[in-house]
């Protein structure tokens, strides 16, 4: 009895079973928006960092494992092939795009779950070769800075490695002196084309070709540095330019410098992700800084010249009499500088906080009460409509 998917080609398939879900990768929900999957993978990268975990090669599989879901999920035609394909619609040894074939993209999704299926046996994923232009992958990389550091700019080395061309063969893959020749199977196309008899008629699909694994080519004389692939991994030191006004979780992205493409395809990008220490006294809301200033009970009573911390140094501010504990000021341009316009800065915004003397003397605490019997209830008006509200 024959059945529709009978010799259908499940390499494909199996391939595909074998990956885990992106979104359960970085613990997340489908759907989830930019920033939960920005902040998913942060959280993930620093659990696995190799630099954490070092010799670690669990580690190390869960790094990449999260940086690959990350370059899919964070990228909004990726995540929408994805969402709709799965791994096929995004892994260029699976179909790349997607696409189901002459269908033109016709979801089998209503058949339970089969459309990987369909859309190998009609020629889709396992017809893609890999001697086509393919874009080489992005890096991540981490980088922290101090708060100061993210409000002036810096410099920041960081290393990290990437995949290029190997210079022996330049990208060949075969010894030098030597060429790859066209493969006798598929005549350098990478696919072969293959009959199948169904219920249906005969179908007539493509596949990958076995003999040189969809690369045309076949190399007899495989290169001693870089065993036959054309790519090595090389460590690269690279000094980065944190600009101005940068905030916690932002990125820079240098085009072009991530894993050399193949086939002639552009290389990926270094994508650098910003992480800035917290500061002791400041915090930061938009390009404005805020802080708390302690004053005593006579600045605030009489009024006085306080000193005020800004990130260029101390500043003098004259508070007026009867400033109530909680009270904000102002100062212009004492904040961050604006990261598209680093001569526009936000404002350093301070809160006065009373602090109450401890630890008096006899002698203060006489004056203290005699002060207060002079001043009887007529000075604290919030005291008193508090208490006519309550009546």
């Amino acid at each position: 009895m024959h059945t529709l998917f009978e010799g259908v080609h499940l390499h494909g398939f199996i391939k595909m079973a074998d990956k885990r879900d992106y979104y359960e990768v970085l613990g997340i929900q489908k759907g989830a928006n930019e920033d939960e999957i920005k902040k998913a993978y942060r959280k993930m990268a620093k659990k696995y960092h190799p630099d954490l975990h070092p010799g670690d090669k669990d580690a190390e599989a869960n790094f990449k494992e999260v940086n690959e879901a990350y370059s899919v999920l964070s990228d909004a035609d990726k995540k929408a092939r994805y969402d709709q394909y799965g791994h096929a619609g995004v892994d260029p040894s699976m179909g790349g795009d997607g696409g189901f074939g002459g269908f033109g993209g016709f979801d089998f999704g209503g058949f339970g779950g089969f459309g990987d299926i369909f859309g190998d046996f009609f020629g889709g994923s396992s017809g893609r070769t890999r001697n086509g232009p393919m874009r080489g992958q992005d890096i991540t990389v981490e980088v922290t800075v101090t708060f100061e550091e993210s409000a002036f700019g810096c410099k920041k080395e960081i290393n990290y490695k990437k995949i290029e061309k190997c210079s022996d063969c330049s990208g060949t893959g075969a010894k030098k002196g030597t060429q790859p020749e066209t493969c006798s199977i598929c005549h350098g196309t990478g696919t072969v084309r293959v009959s199948q008899r169904t219920p249906l008629g005969v179908i007539q699909s493509t596949r990958q070709c076995d003999n040189c694994r969809g690369t045309g080519k076949i190399i007899k004389n495989p290169c001693d540095n870089c065993r036959g692939t054309g790519y090595v991994k090389v460590a690269k030191k690279l000094d980065v330019t944190i600009p101005a006004g940068i905030s916690d979780g932002q990125r820079i992205s240098l085009r072009g410098m991530g894993d050399d493409g193949r086939n002639g395809g552009p290389s990926g990008d270094l994508l650098i992700y910003v992480t800035v220490l917290s500061h002791s006294i400041f915090q930061r809301r938009g390009y404005n800084i805020l802080c708390d200033v302690p004053i005593t009970f006579t600045e605030a009573a009489l009024g006085a010249e306080i000193t005020v911390p800004t990130l260029e140094g101390d500043a003098k501010f004259i508070i007026p009499e009867g400033t109530q504990t909680g009270s904000t000021f102002r100062l212009k341009g004492k904040g961050i500088p604006n990261l598209n316009n680093p001569k526009n800065k936000g404002d350093l915004e301070f809160t006065v906080m009373l602090e109450v003397p401890r630890n008096l003397d006899s002698k203060q605490k006489e004056l203290l009460r005699n002060f207060a019997d002079a001043c009887g209830e007529k000075n604290y008006q919030k005291k008193k409509k508090f208490f006519d509200r309550k009546k």
